[in-house]
């Protein structure tokens, strides 16, 4: 079974833990409590094909990022969010996807861009079309999501994997680290573990 390792991050209280937390055990967490870091596992069927989701929820928090940045590196997809509701959140996608690049030494890295909390559409301060050109700019996909309504959070931990298998499709030495249990499809060669 392929194995795939997600990083979700973003500015602190975009709801990065509350749309993993959504996609894992189907709950919505009311009460924001800062995370340091959480890992998660989760088997799915992506286009009938089982896979098992690695997904770590990092810091928002600045004090943490040498923390991120480690997870950066073993890390085959990025989910980047942000908050409909908070300018600054946006704000910090750019650096978010800069490091991210920068630690995985690649100008092109699987990267799902995130506006959370649709829910609050009254409080919206950023505008739809505002993630859509950030992430037509990085080249990357764009989705609105709630993590209270559960809008399109299956769908994102889903397009991300896509995304995963595209990237590797154009970038066949990126598939040798497709799992470190070496369970990933085999292409052929041998991979260095």
């Amino acid at each position: 079974m392929a194995e795939y390792k997600l990083v979700v991050c973003g500015h602190g209280g975009v709801g990065k833990s509350a749309l993993t937390v959504r996609f894992i055990q189907g709950n919505f967490l009311e009460k924001y409590d800062p995370t340091i870091e959480d890992s998660y596992r989760k088997q799915v069927e992506v286009d009938g094909v089982a896979c098992l989701l690695d997904i770590l929820d990092t810091a928002g928090q600045d004090e943490y990022s040498a923390l991120r940045d480690a997870y950066m590196k073993t890390g085959q997809g990025f989910v980047i969010v942000y908050d409909i509701t908070d300018t600054l959140s946006l704000d910090t996608v750019t650096n978010l996807r800069e490091k991210i690049l920068r630690t995985k030494q690649a100008a092109d890295v699987p990267i799902m861009l995130v506006g959370n909390k649709v829910d609050l559409e009254d409080k919206r301060v950023v505008a739809k079309s505002k993630g859509e050109e950030l992430a037509q700019e990085y080249k990357c996909s764009f989705m609105e999501t709630s993590a209270k309504t559960n809008h399109n959070v299956k769908e994102l931990f889903e397009q991300l994997v896509r995304e995963i298998n595209q990237y590797q499709d154009r970038n066949p030495a990126a598939s040798s680290s497709k799992s470190a249990g070496g369970s990933s499809k085999k292409k052929g060669g041998c991979a260095l573990l």
